[in-house]
């Protein structure tokens, strides 16, 4: 028997930015995007068919009087001012989690500016297109740690004000915030819990699928950070669980395997529903 994982797939923000974009297309054709609207790419393969370009940032600069998508991740207040320089229209798909969470940044650091006793820290992975929108709300001033190990960058004598990217580990964020507290020598620390629990929620959740089956197959795009780290996660729960980008990669010999066995399908936020069928046809 092979079953999907219901609780995997399209998280609300991508499902909102992939609408935005068909919506556009169907109406016009035509419609750049600014990175790679999922980190599948099956599905920006599918979109692009329907006529999605994307683009990045130095393309952005050549383009005038377009349509240009922003993803769910959000961008930096930069993006924007290029855009209203190009005479460019945003269609602004940002993940509404996101924009909250880089307005509470923005408003700490208006709050802070200019002064050298404080210091705003973001718990995420550097370079992500995520963490590169909240960067942006301080002027490229915050300080970025992926690891508990980093807290050892940190000044804590300055007043020091947390966030995290809404992606990343509840857990790990807890033992960050924890380390700080045991280490501060400041006058104020102030952390803010900014993860989304829709995307957090489903790393005990996907566990406890792994484990309800013989055989795991985790359907993830090779670009997604959210994709290893469920995967990991699988893995551990259950040693016989597989990485694949799409159907193709299932052997005949897995297939042979898994005769008699509960089998199991589940993916990323970044993973669309179709391909997990896709996945679920060819092992059936």
């Amino acid at each position: 028997m092979v079953t999907i994982d219901k609780e995997s797939g399209f998280c609300f923000g991508v499902v909102t930015a992939i609408q935005k974009a068909e919506e556009e297309l169907h109406n016009s054709g035509s419609l750049y995007c600014l990175g790679d609207i999922v980190h599948n790419g099956q599905e920006v393969d599918r979109l692009a068919s329907m006529g999605l370009k994307t683009i990045d940032h130095q393309q952005l600069e050549q383009l005038h009087g377009v349509k240009v998508l922003l993803r769910a991740h959000g961008e930096p207040p930069s993006t924007y001012e290029k855009a209203r320089q190009n005479d460019i229209c945003i269609i602004d798909a940002s993940c509404p989690v996101v924009l909250g969470l880089q307005k509470r940044i923005r408003k700490q650091y208006e709050a802070i500016r200019g002064r050298e006793d404080c210091q705003i820290v973001i718990f995420g992975k550097p370079g992500h297109a995520e963490v590169v929108g909240l960067e942006g709300q301080t002027d490229n001033t915050a300080i970025v740690i992926e690891h508990l190990q980093d807290v050892d960058r940190l000044d804590l004598s300055k007043n020091t004000y947390l966030f995290s990217q809404t992606t990343k580990d509840v857990e790990e964020f807890a033992r960050i915030v924890a380390e700080i507290e045991r280490r501060f020598k400041g006058q104020e620390f102030v952390w803010k819990d900014t993860i989304c629990r829709q995307v957090s929620g489903r790393s005990r959740h996907i566990q406890d699928f792994a484990r309800q089956n013989d055989v795991v197959f985790f359907v993830g795009g090779k670009k997604s950070s959210n994709g290893k780290v469920l995967f990991q996660l699988c893995k551990q729960a259950n040693p016989l669980s597989f990485f694949i980008s799409g159907p193709e990669e299932i052997t005949d010999e897995q297939i042979r395997a898994c005769k008699g066995k509960a089998v199991g399908i589940c993916g990323a936020t970044s993973t669309p529903l179709w391909l997990m069928q896709k996945c679920k046809e060819r092992l059936s």
